[in-house]
């Protein structure tokens, strides 16, 4: 395993070889909100850039610095939350592909780690398209249903992760200093007959900020779970570009 190519600590020069031998770079994408009291509010940066960091180095992809901001409406009365729009997601993806295709980048993965990025990646790679002559791919969480089913315990809350066995596990494996499990807890809240429908929103619904049982998480899931990850995150972009 090499170490990752990141370019915020690399020369020009370093780049332009590293693009030279291998044309790809990696986006993580985050977002900065709550996930209840026991995690920090950069989880989805975190995982997304801890994830992205394993793949620049058993891949040798360039890696990007992390975008921290997404749309993050639903908590956004809650201290520490940043939101942006979400069409600025696009742009913000549209902008960075733009500029790595200049320099001969071919290949642009965008890793994410917060599921309302899902809607700007995939609008911004559809317009990258007829743009740049560069392939795009997106991933958040390859087979992630399989995947959580095999390795954990709680269901989800109606399909989603947040702050919950998920979550937690893998910030257990990533970032375990940041975690404080004595304030874990479980919390399944009502799902109003209007929610999805209506402005009624995840910030209005649950007391803790979890989605699911984050007390059983523990550190050695969180691995199982990166390492499956990471290979099928491996697969695809060999499929994408391959070397």
């Amino acid at each position: 395993m090499g170490q990752a190519k990141e370019i915020l600590n690399m020369t020009r020069d370093e780049v332009a070889a590293a693009v030279k031998e291998y044309p790809v770079a990696i986006l993580p994408l985050g977002a900065t909100e709550q996930h209840g009291h026991h995690l920090p509010l950069g989880v989805d940066v975190y995982l997304a850039e801890g994830i992205s960091r394993k793949l620049s180095e058993q891949t040798g992809a360039l890696l990007l610095p992390s975008m921290p901001f997404g749309y993050s409406w639903v908590w956004r009365n809650i201290p520490g939350t940043v939101s942006i729009q979400q069409h600025h997601v696009e742009s913000i993806i549209k902008d960075v592909a733009h500029s790595v295709a200049r320099y001969g980048t071919k290949l642009l993965i965008l890793v994410n780690g917060h599921d309302a990025n899902n809607s700007s990646m995939k609008y911004a790679t559809r317009e990258l398209m007829d743009e740049l002559d560069m392939t795009v791919i997106y991933l958040f969480y390859p087979n992630m249903e399989k995947i959580r089913n095999e390795y954990c315990a709680s269901p989800t809350w109606y399909g989603m992760i947040h702050a919950c066995e998920f979550e937690t596990s893998l910030m257990l494996a990533l970032k375990p200093e940041l975690v404080d499990m004595e304030k874990s807890v479980c919390e399944f809240p009502e799902k109003p007959d209007l929610y999805g429908m209506s402005t009624i929103s995840l910030g209005d619904l649950s007391k803790s900020g979890v989605f699911g049982d984050a007390t059983i998480a523990s550190k050695e899931k969180g691995e199982r779970m990166l390492e499956v990850f990471v290979n099928d995150m491996k697969e695809l972009i060999n499929e994408a570009y391959p070397d």
